[in-house]
């Protein structure tokens, strides 16, 4: 059976970033099982579409999340990415693990 999840690289990318903002690329591949490249790729497509800022601080990037941005799809019409990180960051402890793991059967 095909392994597969309900949210996107670019998701698990955003997640990593909300839970970490000085997060670095290189970090962000590894948790979401993905290449560097990859991840390079993602995080500048959340920046040029205005869901993240990138702040650069020396040699350092850290980010910004734009919590108060649509959801993209139309079946999300009317919320905003905001809503998905408060249930999946919750300060209850259940947050998404620090990194990819395969789920456990």
């Amino acid at each position: 059976m095909a392994e597969w999840t309900f949210f996107t690289n670019h998701a698990h990318a955003l997640f990593c970033i909300a839970r970490d903002p000085d997060i670095r690329v290189r970090d962000v591949a590894q948790n979401v099982g993905i290449t560097e490249r990859a991840a390079q790729g993602i995080v500048s497509d959340l920046v040029d579409s205005g869901y993240l800022d990138r702040i650069r601080d020396g040699r350092r990037n850290s980010y910004r999340v734009r919590d108060d941005r649509p959801m993209r799809h139309p079946v999300e019409r009317g919320h905003n990415i905001g809503e998905i990180l408060n249930v999946l960051l919750s300060p209850s402890g259940t947050d998404v693990p620090a990194t990819a793991e395969s789920p456990s059967s």
